[in-house]
């Protein structure tokens, strides 16, 4: 199942600049594993030493946040749209 997965600014160095990629997966954690193999340190971006998302980084499945889905464990389809973003911080 082919995957989209929209690529952030800060992490395209990895990426070789591509915005975004296809990665086959069943879940959001194979699509972790998936991008890992090809791109070794993404995994390290996205998930702390408990393999939980990072609190900075947001992942959206088709425009929804999978934190109030079911997290890493939220099911893929071919055709998904997933978007990595990272938190931005601002202010005064």
């Amino acid at each position: 199942m082919s995957v989209v997965v929209r690529i952030p600014t800060p992490l395209r160095r990895m990426t070789n600049g591509k915005d975004k990629v296809e990665v086959d997966s069943s879940n959001l954690s194979a699509m972790v594993d998936e991008l890992e193999g090809s791109y070794p340190g993404f995994k390290d971006r996205l998930l702390d030493e408990n393999g939980e998302l990072r609190y900075f980084v947001n992942i959206y499945l088709n425009g929804e946040d999978v934190r109030f889905l079911d997290g890493l464990d939220t099911t893929t389809s071919s055709g998904d749209e997933v978007s990595i973003v990272p938190a931005v911080a601002g202010g005064r």
